[in-house]
């Protein structure tokens, strides 16, 4: 399944290289990018618990194809920590796959890999 992935801090840049999937990624730049597949989000959080523009923009045209999601955050925000998965979630009824504190430790990526199947 296709991986699709939107990075601000370079958080979850760091967990798709560390998946060894950085060449093979869709990354959406701005939200006007394409797919025609299956895929799986991974995304961070911006704000206070909300989805960044460029995905929210993404997935108002590609939800079809959206299996599921994980979530980068920062645990001290608290109740909004990766709440961009919450919100994606809800709205589009997929499951959250996994919330990982910012670029994720070697455990992290070693459970998204098997969520991957990779």
């Amino acid at each position: 399944m296709k991986t699709v992935f939107a990075s601000r801090t370079g958080n979850v840049e760091s967990i798709i290289e560390k998946l060894g999937l950085i060449d093979s990624a869709l990354r959406i730049e701005d939200g006007s990018e394409n797919i025609a597949e299956d895929f799986i989000l991974l995304t961070y959080t911006d704000g206070y618990g909300d989805v960044p523009v460029e995905v929210d923009d993404f997935l108002s045209v590609h939800s079809d194809h959206l299996k599921g999601v994980i979530v980068s955050g920062d645990q001290s925000y608290g109740e909004a920590y990766c709440g961009a998965g919450t919100v994606i979630s809800e709205q589009y009824d997929v499951p959250v796959l996994y919330n990982v504190e910012n670029d994720g430790t070697d455990e992290d990526i070693q459970a998204i890999k098997k969520i991957l199947n990779l």
